[in-house]
Parts: structure tokens; sequence; C-alpha cells
């Protein structure tokens, strides 16, 4: 998997560079991994601003890619700052070191609280919105604990579990991350919850303000959850829940899964007891947790050696190689996802070319993307 490993920069970034990460990150087809191969490959945000046009024609677009406009991304600026809040690149002091270690880190985020939190060691709790009444006691005494032992604790503002968490962790230290925007309080009945995360802890949020959160926000959020802390508690989960993505997000990213086992006759319970069937945690006291952990916590993910920030350009394959390389790529691809280590091996093309023809036509939006590094057709 090509993890995105980025360092904390001495500097923070100037105000220009940072503007441009939010016009980049912004624009058109520009997902994360996308954004950092393009600071990769032309050194910084502002070059990469005027080169993308031309790698979506590339890629096969018709009609010209959609850059997001300076003044817009100035006014998001302004307006999160009237809001209280504030945007932390992943190259800036306070971003939450264990998130730059996923594969596809938030380039930007939108905090308001307490942005200390964020460099605390976390752990995450996610489980059932309609949660039984013995669980949620549980999450809040698990929460305390974990709190108490210096853990923040991180969640989805969600109800049921998530509530629970959060309520229980306030006065140790939690951090909501919300599927929309910071100031879209969701759900209503969480609202004055999330009034006081903002007053006494810390909110999170990847997308733009004013953004009312979606479905497919939340698998999105889920990997900031599991990619800021060293593990996940998964509390009671159905089946089909979302707290299972982010239990499979949080072993894709390296990190400990715990589960609290059930009742088989509860179906709440099921997913829960299928992680354990499956190799997850078994725990039933917080104390299990911070042992199993203690680990991790004498040796936190190691940051690389060499800063890869501020980015230094890299040499773009020749265009006669990529021109014969692309009708090779494209008959490989279809809508069925496939790693793209594997396409690199079953094509035999060298790895460079492969990443600038994909990056090309992600950007003319002829390919997406999907968990663990897989990319096909776009439906």
């Amino acid at each position: 998997m090509h993890h995105i490993f980025l360092m904390q920069n001495k500097t923070p970034l100037t105000s220009s560079e940072k503007l441009a990460w939010l016009r980049l990150i912004r624009s058109e087809n520009v997902g994360p991994i996308t954004f950092f191969q393009l600071l990769k490959r032309f050194g910084s945000a502002t070059e990469a601003l005027s080169a993308i046009p031309d790698l979506a024609r590339k890629g096969g677009r018709k009609k010209p890619i959609r850059v997001h406009a300076r003044g817009a991304a100035e006014r998001e600026m302004e307006e999160l700052h009237d809001y209280g809040g504030q945007m932390i690149a992943a190259a800036d002091p306070f971003y939450p070191s264990a998130l730059r270690h996923i594969p596809d880190p938030p380039p930007l985020i939108s905090v308001k609280g307490h942005l200390s939190l964020l460099e605390k060691e976390m752990l995450g709790i996610v489980g059932s919105r309609n949660a039984s009444a013995v669980a949620m006691n549980l999450t809040g005494n698990f929460a305390r604990n974990l709190g108490q032992a210096g853990l923040v604790i991180a969640s989805g503002l969600a109800r049921g579990i998530d509530k629970a968490a959060h309520d229980a962790a306030l006065p140790t230290g939690t951090v909501a991350v919300v599927g929309g925007g910071l100031d879209i309080r969701y759900p209503k009945e969480n609202a004055e919850l999330q009034d006081q995360i903002g007053e006494q802890g810390c909110i999170v949020a990847e997308q733009p303000l004013g953004t009312q959160p979606q479905a497919r926000h939340f698998p999105r959020r889920n990997r900031i959850i599991s990619g800021m802390s060293l593990g996940i508690l998964v509390m009671e989960a159905t089946p089909k829940s979302g707290s299972l993505i982010t239990a499979r997000m949080a072993s894709e990213q390296g990190r400990e899964v715990f589960a609290i086992p059930g009742s088989p006759m509860d179906p709440r319970a099921k997913g829960t007891n299928n992680l354990i069937r499956n190799g997850a945690c078994l725990v039933e006291s917080a104390e299990e947790i911070l042992r199993e952990l203690s680990s991790f916590r004498q040796q936190p993910l190691k940051e690389p050696d060499q800063p890869l920030l501020p980015f230094g350009g890299l040499q773009s394959p020749e265009d006669k190689i990529l021109d014969d390389a692309r009708p090779e790529l494209l008959s490989l691809l279809s809508p069925t996802p496939i790693n793209i280590d594997e396409l690199i091996r079953i094509s035999t093309l060298p790895p460079n070319v492969v990443l600038t023809i994909l990056l090309e036509l992600e950007l003319a939006g002829r390919i997406e993307r999907h968990f663990g590094n897989r990319v096909s057709f776009a439906g």
C-alpha cells in the first residue's frame, strides 16, 4: 500500500500556500491521495493548480476541469475564522500525528475547540445508534476510565454509543469528528452536546462550513476517527453497520480493534461477535485495553527521518512513454476495483508511469479510488 508519509513542518505553511492547498483539495476530482501525489510531483499546491487542467486533458477529459476559485477559498477561510474555528494543514503543528500515517489523510481539517487535544493519544469508540441501555452505561464507564488514564476519546457525534462516549469523556478530553460542516448540528438531539464539545473538547470536520452530512461523507469521517486513534473500541454493531466499516478501516490502518462480546440473542451483538471471531481483541474492561495499548504507547508511530515537506518536484515520465502505456493500462482497468500494486505487477510498466496515468484518469473523472488502495472505472 502506498502510504503518504508527511512530517510536521517546523514552520507552518505560508497563508498563500495554505490557500492554494484549500483550492487544490476543493477542485474537481481531487481527493486526498491525488492531492498528495500532485504535491509530490509539482512541489507545491500553487504549481499543481496550474498543472491539473493539462493533466485532466491528457486523461481524456473533454471540457475544462473546474479549479476552485481563489475568492471562494478566501471566503471559506474567513467564514471559518468568524465562526471561531481554524484550518489545520497536514504539514502544520497540531495536526494529529497518527492521522498523517494513513494512506489518505485529509490535507486540511477545520477544527473548533482545544487544539492541544489533537496532539494527545486517542482511542476511538464507536457503536450502534439505537444502542441498548446496558451498552450505553458500559460505554460511559469505559470512556471515563480510559479518559482518566490519559487517553482522549474520539467518536463521531452520532446518537447512541457515540453520544455516551462523548458525554462521559467531556471532563477528561473528547474529540468529535463530524460528517458535514463544523457548524451543522447533526443529529439535532446532539446539538447541545456539539456546542459543549466545541467549548470543552474539540470538533473536527473535513467538509466546508454549511455542508449537510450525506451518506457518502460518513465512511470518510470514520477513517479520520480510526486514523487519529491508537485503536478502536466497538461497543455494539449490527452486521451492516457503519461501526464495522470503521473497524475495517482501523485494521487496514494498522490500528488495534477491540470489541465487547454480547448475547447471541441480540442482533446488535452480531457485528461485535463477528469482529472477535475474525481476530479483534475481546475486552471486558478498560484495563485490558490499556494493557494491550501499552506497547503502542511506548513506541509511538515513528516519523520518517527525512521530512517530505516542503515537497520536491518529481521527474515526470516522458510524454512518449505515457502515450505508449495508456492503451495497455486502460485495457487492464474495469468497473471492478483492482489493487494498484497488482495493476503495476500485471502491467509490467514502471510504477511512476502507472501512477501518472492513474492521476490523469482520476482528474479526468474516468476512474475512482476505493479504500484499500484500489481503483476502478468510474460508474
